[in-house]
């Protein structure tokens, strides 16, 4: 994981989005992380029509776990943007959520009030 989060940032500085040539910015950058978070949930949504039928489902499945890893790429250069890292970033998500109580709420988890 160290080795591929080290290849994006390089890729990132490459392509001018980090780095001291860098153009984009924490804003963009994660505009860029919305757009490639509704392509995979509209995958999600062909998948999920269509869980059966192969063909479709398997073409979605890719298109999901491709979008899954184009939002980690955005998250690590926004990350980086932000004068951080992927690693504090989830490092401190973790612990807010780690002694989080809450159910289950139609499929999704719904944190108990403070």
């Amino acid at each position: 994981m160290n080795e591929l989060i080290k290849n994006v940032l390089q890729w990132g500085e490459e392509k001018e989005i980090t780095g001291p040539n860098g153009k984009a910015t924490l804003l963009t950058q994660l505009a860029k992380t919305q757009e490639e978070l509704t392509e995979t949930r509209d995958a999600a949504v062909i998948h999920s029509q269509h869980p059966f039928e192969s063909t479709e489902s398997d073409m979605a499945f890719i298109e999901i776990a491709d979008g899954i890893g184009d939002q980690v790429v955005t998250l690590i250069l926004a990350a980086e943007l932000a004068g951080t890292t992927l690693e504090e970033c989830l490092a401190l998500a973790y612990a807010e959520i780690k002694g989080r109580t809450g159910k289950m709420v139609n499929g999704t988890f719904v944190k108990d009030a403070k």
